[in-house]
């Protein structure tokens, strides 16, 4: 898809031609992976971060937000209610939080698979070349790291970081399909300071990185970060600046289908908080195939806040499993069975590769 092409839709406002492509989106997912919807179980095990994103709630400066760590015990035993629910797979994820060692998280993985029959997704933010690759040897299937934005200007303006002139985290990305995972990446849409010309370009790199995993969410602000309570130094002028629609995400959600058609796509939990009436159901039939109940204690959950509000967060595990269920039977869409590969994968030809020789290197 040309860029004129991408950004033409980005800026349509018609309905009626909307509807055309979400028609064209929820056709091209069906061809491509199908009707079947994979369930991943989210495990959130903790919410200490080093970091200091602009747009996150996690931020190392939000003094307002309870931090906690959930014992291994804990985190195995929700990767087991993810089994027993029948999810294929889940998603380890946290803040970056120093206690997380590379030795800890590789047995942990190894305890997970010695006890479910179930594939392993991290999602533990920015890490050296030889701490992804022990993870991957330890047994974990994905990866997913979304880079937000690939403006590499509006990025370090959100994201502080050491890290050289370029954009790590595509160059993490690259690192890790190198390593063998299957790879995650995406994007905010919205983000104070994003163009509609940056916005289109954000969907490029998901096409040129031959992601296997795409997310993409409308950004929620935050009023305990900086984008959150300064927004106003950070938008565009109303012509340039993307809204942080439900709908400019469907466009986004819907373009990223059709320019890679055997990705698997996430009806995201920001996408089901920006409308938490219509926000999942809108996001099934506009091109995704995914979906992430959380299984996180809701103890716990409710101080996972990137953003607040969201969706599910009253949700328990089984609470949260119905409600998806009732979301599936009503628009006559099957559980997928199994950990849900993508179909990218046979087409790339994609495994492990032995780590010596990488890039290494802190980032």
């Amino acid at each position: 898809m040309e860029r004129q092409e991408i950004l033409q839709w980005l800026r349509e406002e018609s309905n009626a031609a909307l509807e055309t492509l979400w028609s064209r989106a929820d056709e091209t997912r069906r061809c491509a992976v199908g009707d079947e919807v994979y369930l991943r179980g989210l495990i959130e095990f903790s919410n200490f971060c080093i970091n200091n994103c602009a747009y996150c709630g996690l931020r190392v400066d939000n003094r307002t937000n309870r931090r906690y760590r959930m014992p291994e015990e804990e985190i195995l035993d929700a990767a087991q209610k993810a089994a027993s629910l029948g999810y294929g797979t889940i998603v380890l994820q946290s803040g970056n939080d120093p206690y997380n060692t590379d030795a800890w998280v590789a047995e942990l993985v190894r305890k997970i698979k010695r006890t479910a029959n179930i594939a392993v997704t991290l999602s533990l933010g920015e890490q050296a070349f030889e701490t992804l690759a022990l993870w991957r040897e330890a047994g974990a299937d994905r990866y997913l790291l979304r880079f937000e934005t690939s403006d590499v200007r509006l990025f370090r303006r959100i994201h502080p970081s050491n890290c050289g002139e370029g954009h790590i985290r595509i160059t993490l990305l690259q690192w890790l399909a190198e390593l063998g995972y299957e790879i995650g990446g995406g994007m905010m849409v919205g983000l104070p300071g994003q163009s509609y010309e940056s916005l289109a370009a954000d969907l490029e790199i998901c096409a040129q990185l031959d992601l296997d995993m795409i997310g993409i969410g409308p950004y929620i602000a935050h009023r305990e970060t900086p984008l959150g309570r300064q927004a106003a130094n950070y938008v565009l002028p109303p012509d340039q600046q993307v809204p942080n629609t439900e709908t400019m995400a469907c466009k986004a959600l819907a373009l990223a289908r059709l320019m890679r058609p055997d990705a698997n796509i996430p009806a995201t939990t920001a996408l089901a908080t920006a409308d938490k009436a219509n926000g999942l159901a809108h996001g099934l039939t506009r091109g995704a195939n995914i979906v992430m109940p959380n299984v996180t204690p809701i103890h716990y959950r409710r101080h996972y806040v990137i953003y607040p509000d969201r969706y599910s967060e009253v949700m328990d595990p089984d609470s949260h499993y119905r409600y998806v269920v009732d979301a599936l039977s009503a628009l006559g869409r099957p559980i997928g069975k199994g950990p849900g590969a993508s179909p990218a994968l046979a087409r790339k030809g994609n495994g492990f590769k032995a780590a010596d020789g990488g890039p290494g290197g802190d980032v």
